[in-house]
């Protein structure tokens, strides 16, 4: 299976370990074969000049050369005060973390504890031959988006089970995470099928001996069949959600026979009936991702990919919450968050986050949901001011108790550097008056603890344990600190049970 470049195309692109700087957080957006990468702006150029020169200025004074500084969390800081510099005060951070030994530590070891429940995460089954995640995961880990990649050839193992869950839990403060996954027209192309997935969360949740792995059932509307899987998946599976993609396959975009939208009364409504029925009552579903560079190869699904089906879908069924995957953000995935920053500016809008955002209010409704998925990770890379624009947008449409925590890994490692940046992101003062927007606060203030877990604790009903680091989670971490993370019992499939 291959990408949209060709030989010719990737001929003529640099290879990311060549031409790309081991930054803690991204300078330069990387691509896999799929999408063809944005050069870097000039303001990227400048980030990486700064984040070089105080590497080599305050590293040497800690005892560290410019490698080994930038994997450390004054590393991280010196990142986001060169962001700063660059594109204006949209990070809380200090030079005292970046310049005094152990500040940025100290500060990172009282956030730890911090409930964080990733409701977008992603492995590949065994018999995989999707290999485009593999490529991205080269390119982004040697352009230093996780400094533990740096270095480190990756192989289709690195998108596999066990290293998710080392990615996931043990190099991030994520402490609850739900696994997901996309379906295709080619079977083999199920990035897992649905048993793959409940066998995954019941071997994690027995080692830990509660409940830190939920699963999504995918759901295909119009395949033959797709209602008997419903059922079959409701009688034997017990899913924690749903999720479906309007588009159908967008794994293998041309063989996407089977688009279908949210407001089919034909079609979907039986579905939200019966799942209603066996008291499953989330559905989140993939929209956006499909910049003008890919609607051009695919117009007819351009229709599939926007949010002008939820308001209805919500409206008729308000017993279910409707979560929409990536807030239907539309340039990530080979389009320019130039482009969503331009719109933003001239407009006050962002396709089609802000069609999103707009339908509680246009619908009378508050069961619409906002993923942040690629949204976050993807605009914080090029232009984080669309990424504080976006935050903005969103919590003043949705509410930030309608804001989700997601982060599409282990596509780009572990999600540690955007829990990371969402701690430290603040809408600018100015955008702020202009637009009516709030602030999003201190790291573990309200709003971005509702984002980073609570809202999505309260939708699946997840009691949260007083002191997660006492659970059984932390055999787990002990096991892989006594055995390493590739021989660990979880990693080949056999875990006690208790």
């Amino acid at each position: 299976m291959g990408g949209f470049l060709t030989d010719d195309d990737i001929a003529a692109l640099r290879p990311a370990e060549e031409a790309m700087f081991a930054s803690p957080i991204p300078t330069q957006v990387v691509s896999s074969d799929e999408f063809w990468p944005i050069p870097q702006t000039e303001r990227q150029k400048e980030v990486e000049a700064r984040i070089k020169d105080m590497a080599d200025t305050i590293g040497p004074k800690q005892g560290m050369d410019r490698r080994r500084f930038l994997q450390t969390n004054a590393g991280m800081a010196a990142a986001f005060l060169a962001m700063n510099e660059v594109y204006g005060p949209l990070y809380a951070v200090s030079r005292a973390e970046a310049q005094t030994a152990g500040a940025a530590d100290m500060r990172t070891a009282a956030l730890r504890q911090q409930f964080i429940m990733d409701v977008h995460t992603h492995f590949l089954r065994p018999d995989t031959r999707i290999m485009t995640f593999v490529n991205a995961r080269r390119a982004v880990g040697r352009a230093g988006w996780n400094p533990d990649l740096v270095g480190r050839e990756q192989t289709i193992q690195d998108l596999m089970e066990a290293n998710w869950f080392k990615e996931v839990f043990l190099d991030s403060d994520t402490k609850v995470a739900l696994i997901s996954g996309a379906p295709s027209e080619e079977p083999i192309d199920w990035f897992l099928t649905n048993d793959m997935k409940f066998d995954a969360r019941k071997r994690v949740n027995d080692a830990a001996g509660n409940k830190r792995v939920l699963s999504h059932a995918i759901f295909t509307p119009g395949k033959p069949g797709w209602m008997d899987e419903v059922e079959r998946c409701i009688e034997q599976l017990k899913p924690d959600s749903w999720k479906g993609y309007t588009i159908g396959d967008n794994t293998n975009k041309h063989l996407a026979i089977h688009p279908w939208r949210m407001d089919d009364e034909r079609v979907m409504y039986p579905f939200y009936e019966r799942i209603l029925r066996a008291g499953n009552n989330i559905v989140c579903v993939h929209k956006g991702l499909f910049p003008p560079q890919i609607e051009q190869q695919f117009p007819h699904l351009t229709q599939y990919a926007k949010v002008d089906d939820v308001g209805k879908a919500a409206r008729d069924w308000p017993q279910i919450n409707f979560v929409i995957y990536h807030s239907a953000y539309r340039f990530a995935g080979g389009g320019r968050a130039e482009q969503g920053w331009a719109q933003f500016q001239q407009t006050g809008r962002v396709d089609w986050v802000s069609d999103l955002a707009e339908i509680p209010a246009k619908y009378g409704v508050n069961n619409v949901y906002g993923d942040l998925g690629q949204i976050f990770a993807q605009s914080t890379v090029v232009e984080p001011n669309l990424c504080a624009a976006m935050m903005g947008i969103l919590i003043k449409g949705l509410g930030a108790d309608h804001v989700v925590w997601g982060t599409d890994a282990i596509w780009t490692g572990s999600p540690q550097w955007q829990i990371e940046s969402l701690r430290r992101l603040e809408i600018p003062e100015e955008m702020q008056r202009r637009h009516g927007f709030a602030p999003l606060g201190a790291p573990d203030g309200p709003v971005k603890n509702a984002i980073f877990g609570e809202t999505s604790a309260r939708m699946y009903n997840y009691t949260r344990r007083a002191a997660l680091e006492n659970d059984g989670v932390a055999r787990v971490k002990a096991d892989y600190a006594l055995n390493g993370p590739g021989r660990s019992n979880l990693a080949y499939g056999y875990v006690a049970a208790g």
